[in-house]
C-alpha cells in the first residue's frame, strides 16, 4: 500500500480491504424465523433463486466503518482489487457494505510500478458483474456440495472427514495412483554393460540386441508384468554366459555411425501452474509457500501479478528481456524476431501477462539481493531467469549414435552408445526446465561425450558386467506433478491448486514423504464411498465440466440461477445433487472402511486409525496395528503376514509413580500406544468361618451395592511420541492432563488443556477450541488461549490470516499475521506478538516478524495477574418508544 500511495500522491487516500469483508453466514448469525428454511442450514435461500445470506466479519466491520471515514471527505472511490472472479466479488461486496455517494470506479494493475498505476487510474472500466457472478456460484456451489457430502462422510467413515468439489477429485487422483502402485506386478530382465575404449578414450556402452533381435527394457512390460511385444528377455544365467563369452573376446567392431542435429525452443514464461511446478522441483517449495512468496514479491514490486493463465507478454516485457539476454549473452543469444506464446487454455485469464520482473527494464537478481529474503531472491532469480531465456534463440545439438557388434560364442551381440554435443547453448545459457520423475528414468543412459569413430574401427572392451532390472510402478505424485496433474485434467484453477493441496494434506487424506504424496487409509475410506455413491461428482470429466461452466457464466455466456437449478435439483442431462442425497439407501459403513489384504486378512480403518481384522478360524478375529508410517502400496500379503506373526511386545515399565508408588507401563492396545498405571494385586480372600446352625436361620435380606473393582488409571500417546522411547517424566506428565492454563479473568471460569480423540483442544466450562498441535497442550500460555478464545468460533483460522509467511526458523511452524480482539498481531501458533501501534501488517516482513517472536520468547512468559471484577450497577435499559 504505501508504494501505491507513493506513485498516487497526497491527493490519495490508499486503505486495504485485507481480502473478504463478508461472507455466507454462520449458523449463529440466521435469524431466529430463518432457522427451519435452506438459509438456516446453508445460508443460501434455495428457492428463491438460490440468494446467498452474507453476514460482514468482525474484521470486515473494522475495514467498512474504516472506509466509510475515509468515504467522507472523498471525491471518488476507486477499487483496486484483483482483476479475477475473487477481487471482482471483493469489490462488489464493498460496494454493497460502503454505498458511496461518490462516482464508482473500477481500476486494474498487474504490477505495483509507477507506470501501471498511473495508467490503471488513466484507464479505469465498470465492475464485471458477470465475474461476481461466477464467483458468488461457485460460493455456493462449494457450501452444497460441501456440506451435504461431507455430512454423509462423517456418518460412514469418521468425524473430521469432509468433501469438496476439487479436493475429492484431487485426493482420488493420489489414491488411484497408488491403487495403480498396490495392482502393480513387477518383471525382472537383464542385460549387459561395458566400457568400449578408443586409444585413452572411453564411453559406456549397453547390449541393445542379439541376432538381431531387441533386448528387454522396462517400457516393454506392462503394469502386469507381462510383455508387450516381442522382445528377447534374459533371465540372470544367459546374463552371466554372455558377459563372460564377451569379456573372453574383449573387442568389438563398430557398425554403424549416425549423427543427427537438433534443436530445443525455451519454455514459455510462468503461469500460476508452470510456477509452482518448476517450484516445486528446482526449490522444494510446496505449492502454498511458493504463492505466498510470489505475492510478497508482488506486493513489493519486484514481480508482476502470480495468478494468472496467460503465457503473453506486454511488448515492453519482450523488449526488456532481449535487451537484457544480448547484454548477458552477446547478439547471437536472441532470434531476429520476438517470440510469442500460445496460450492452449480457452479460460486462461489473457488480461494479465505472464508471471515476470516488473518494469520495462528487468532489474537482475544481483542488482536486488540486498532487499530481499532468502526464499525472496530464489524465487525471483527463477522467475527472472525463465522469462529472460523465453525471448532467446534455439538451442542446437548433435546427437552421436554408435553401433558396436561383438562375436560372443556364435552369437552377435550389438552394443549402442549415444552422446549429444550443444553446438549452440541459446536459452540453455540462462535456464533449463526441471523435469518430473517417470517410468522408464532408469533405462536412459546417461548423456556422455563420445570420441571421434568410424564404421570400422575395432574397439577394446572391459569391464563387461551383467546387469538386473526390475520394472517400477509409476511413481507417486509430488506437490509439483499433481499440479500438473489437475491442470491437464481441468480440476480447479491454477489461483486454487495450492489451497487444494493444503486442504488435502491437512484433512490427513494425504502426507508428504520427502516430495512424494503418500494417501492414507482414511483417504482410501473416503474416496470408495464418493465412488459408490456419488460417482458424477468424482467424475474428473464431470468436475472439469463445472470449472468450464463457472467460466461460461463469468464470460456471461450462462446464468447463474439457471445454472445452479441445474446442478441440484438435476435436468434431462443432470441426476442432480438433491436427487443423489435423496436416493442414498442404506450404506455399510463398515464394508466402506475395509479392503481386502489377499486371503490374509482385512484392512479396516477406524475411530483411531487402520489395524488388520485376522481371522482365527473359529469364527472370532484378532486385531493387529499397522505402523502408521507403512504406505498403502507396502501392505502386502506378505507384509500382513509378517505383521501378523510379529510376537507381541511386552509391557515396557517405565518406572514409579513417586506420588503412589505404582509402577507405569507403556502398552500398544487396539488404539495404538498408551501408558497405564499398574493397581497393587488385591489381597486373597478370607476363609469362611464355621458358624453355629441358630446362626444360619433364614434373616432379612438386606439388598447390599455391587463393589467394582477399581480401574488402572491409562493415558494414551501423543503421535509425536513413541512406545520405545518415551520416559517416566513425559509419561507424569501425560497422566497430569488436563492441565490447567489459567482462569479467564472476565468470567473467573478456569481453562483447560488436553487432549481427545479428535485432537488437542483448550476447554472453558463447555466452551471448546481446537488447538493446531499436541504440543501446544503443555506449551500454551493463558495469554495465547484468551487470545484464540476471542477469535470467532467457527473461522477457518488459516483463512482468515492478514498475511503469511515461511516456517520461523526457531520453533519451525508458519509465521502469520492475524487480526485479533486487540488488534493485529504476528503469531506462529505457539508464541504471539501483538504488532506495534503506528505499523501495519503491510509495514511486517518476514525478518521483522521472526525479530518479533525471538524478543518475545527472549522475555518470557509474562506474570500472571490476579484480577478482581469491580463491582458495576446497570443502568436499566432505556424503552423503546
Amino acid at each position: 500500500m504505501k508504494s501505491i500511495q507513493g506513485y498516487l500522491g497526497d491527493g490519495y487516500e490508499v486503505l486495504s480491504s485485507v481480502g473478504h469483508i463478508r461472507d455466507l453466514a454462520d449458523k449463529k448469525d440466521i435469524p431466529a424465523e430463518l432457522k427451519k428454511t435452506s438459509v438456516g442450514k446453508y445460508s443460501i435461500d434455495i428457492e428463491n433463486g438460490f440468494t446467498p445470506l452474507y453476514v460482514e466479519s468482525e474484521r470486515g466491520k473494522k475495514t467498512v466503518a474504516e472506509l466509510k471515514r475515509a468515504l467522507k471527505n472523498a471525491d471518488e472511490l476507486l477499487l483496486a482489487t484483483d482483476e479475477d472472479r475473487e477481487g471482482e466479488a471483493i469489490a462488489w461486496h464493498l460496494l454493497e457494505a460502503l454505498k458511496p455517494k461518490v462516482p464508482v470506479k473500477r481500476m486494474v494493475f498487474h504490477e505495483i510500478t509507477k507506470d501501471a498505476i498511473r495508467a490503471a487510474v488513466d484507464n479505469t472500466r465498470e465492475l464485471d458483474l458477470a465475474l461476481v457472478d461466477a464467483q458468488e456460484t461457485r460460493r455456493i456451489l462449494d457450501r452444497l456440495y460441501g456440506w451435504d457430502v461431507s455430512d454423509v462422510t462423517r456418518r460412514k467413515v469418521g468425524q473430521g472427514t469432509s468433501a469438496g468439489r476439487v479436493q475429492s477429485a484431487a485426493t482420488r487422483l493420489v489414491v488411484d495412483r497408488e491403487r495403480e502402485r498396490m495392482a502393480f506386478v513387477s518383471a525382472s530382465y537383464w542385460d549387459v554393460e561395458a566400457l568400449a575404449a578408443a586409444g585413452a578414450e572411453s564411453f559406456a556402452t549397453r547390449l541393445a540386441r542379439l541376432d538381431g533381435a531387441p533386448l528387454a527394457r522396462g517400457t516393454d512390460f506392462d503394469d502386469a508384468g507381462e510383455l508387450k511385444k516381442a522382445v528377447v528377455v534374459l533371465l540372470e544365467s544367459q546374463a552371466r554366459e554372455l558377459a563372460a563369452a564377451i569379456e573372453a573376446r574383449g573387442e568389438a567392431t563398430v557398425t554403424a555411425v549416425e549423427a543427427k542435429p537438433g534443436t530445443r525452443s525455451p519454455k514459455p514464461p510462468f503461469t500460476t501452474s508452470t510456477l509452482q511446478q518448476e517450484a516445486g522441483r528446482k526449490l522444494s517449495m510446496s505449492a502454498k509457500h511458493a504463492m505466498g512468496v510470489a505475492q510478497r514479491l508482488y506486493e513489493k514490486g519486484y514481480i508482476t501479478y502470480m495468478r494468472t493463465d496467460s503465457t503473453a507478454l506486454s511488448t515492453q516485457a519482450v523488449t526488456a528481456a532481449r535487451t537484457q539476454a544480448v547484454a548477458l549473452y552477446g547478439d547471437k543469444a536472441v532470434p531476429a524476431n520476438p517470440r510469442s506464446y500460445r496460450n492452449n487454455s480457452k479460460n486462461a485469464q489473457e488480461a494479465h501477462e505472464a508471471i515476470r520482473p516488473s518494469g520495462d527494464a528487468f532489474r537482475t537478481p544481483a542488482s536486488v539481493s540486498a532487499a530481499l529474503d532468502r526464499d525472496e531472491l530464489r524465487l525471483y532469480d527463477l522467475i527472472w531467469k525463465r522469462t529472460v531465456a523465453s525471448q532467446m534463440s534455439d538451442a542446437k545439438y548433435e546427437t552421436t549414435t554408435v553401433t558396436l557388434e561383438v562375436d560372443a560364442a556364435g552369437t552377435t551381440a550389438s552394443f549402442t552408445a549415444s552422446g549429444t554435443v550443444y553446438t549452440f547453448k541459446g536459452f540453455l545459457e540462462a535456464y533449463e526446465e526441471g523435469r518430473d520423475e517417470k517410468r522408464g528414468d532408469a533405462d536412459k543412459a546417461d548423456d556422455q561425450s563420445l570420441p571421434s569413430l568410424a564404421v570400422g574401427d575395432v574397439l577394446d572392451l572391459r569391464d563387461v558386467e551383467p546387469k538386473g532390472h526390475a520394472t517400477s510402478p509409476k511413481p507417486r505424485y509430488t506437490e509439483a506433478s499433481l499440479v500438473k496433474a489437475l491442470e491437464e485434467k481441468g480440476i480447479g484453477r491454477p489461483s486454487t491448486f495450492a489451497s487444494i493441496i493444503d486442504v488435502i494434506i491437512n484433512r490427513d487424506y494425504v502426507s508428504k514423504r520427502g516430495q512424494a504424496l503418500v494417501p492414507s487409509w482414511l483417504a482410501f475410506s473416503v474416496v470408495r464411498l464418493l465412488e459408490e455413491h456419488f460417482a458424477d461428482l468424482v467424475d474428473y470429466d464431470f468436475t472439469a465440466a463445472l470449472e468450464d461452466d463457472l467460466d461460461a457464466i463469468a464470460r456471461g455466456e450462462q446464468q447463474r440461477v439457471a445454472w445452479l437449478k441445474e446442478f441440484y435439483f438435476g435436468s434431462e442431462n443432470h441426476v442432480g445433487l438433491r436427487h443423489i442425497l435423496d436416493n442414498l439407501g442404506e450404506i455399510d459403513a463398515r464394508e466402506i472402511n475395509s479392503t481386502k489384504i489377499g486371503e490374509v486378512a482385512t484392512l479396516r480403518f477406524g475411530r483411531y486409525g487402520p489395524y488388520l481384522d485376522v481371522p482365527n478360524g473359529d469364527g472370532t478375529t484378532r486385531i493387529v496395528n499397522v505402523p502408521s508410517d507403512l504406505a498403502p502400496d507396502e501392505l502386502t500379503p506378505e507384509k500382513a503376514r509378517e505383521l501378523i506373526d510379529a510376537p507381541i511386545a511386552g509391557d515396557r515399565v517405565l518406572g514409579q509413580n513417586p506420588d503412589n508408588g505404582r509402577d507405569i507401563v507403556v502398552k500398544d492396545g487396539r488404539f495404538g500406544p498408551y501408558l497405564e498405571e499398574v493397581l497393587p494385586a488385591e489381597p486373597e480372600p478370607e476363609p469362611t468361618p464355621v458358624v453355629d446352625a441358630a446362626e444360619t436361620a433364614p434373616k432379612k435380606r438386606v439388598a447390599k451395592k455391587k463393589v467394582e473393582a477399581p480401574k488402572p488409571r491409562r493415558a494414551s500417546l501423543f503421535k509425536s511420541m513413541s512406545p520405545e522411547t518415551i520416559d517416566l517424566d513425559t509419561a507424569l506428565k501425560l497422566f497430569s492432563l488436563p492441565r490447567t492454563v489459567g482462569v479467564d479473568p472476565e468470567t473467573e471460569t478456569p481453562i483447560t488443556a488436553q487432549n481427545g480423540p479428535y485432537g488437542p483442544y483448550l476447554k472453558k466450562g463447555t466452551d471448546s477450541r481446537s488447538l493446531t498441535g499436541e504440543d501446544q497442550i503443555f506449551d500454551i500460555t493463558l495469554e495465547q488461549a484468551l487470545e484464540i478464545y476471542a477469535q470467532p468460533k467457527y473461522a477457518n483460522r488459516a483463512a482468515s490470516s492478514l498475511k503469511e509467511f515461511e516456517a520461523d526458523p526457531v520453533s519451525g511452524k508458519p509465521i502469520r499475521i492475524k487480526d485479533g480482539r486487540f488488534g493485529a498481531y504476528v503469531t506462529d501458533g505457539a508464541t504471539n506478538v501483538t504488532i506495534p501501534k503506528g505499523q501495519t501488517p503491510d509495514d511486517i516482513t518476514f525478518e521483522v516478524a521472526v525479530q518479533m517472536l525471538a524478543d518475545k520468547r527472549a522475555k518470557g512468559p509474562a506474570p500472571k495477574r490476579t484480577t478482581r471484577r469491580a463491582t458495576t450497577t446497570r443502568k436499566p435499559a432505556a424503552k423503546k418508544k
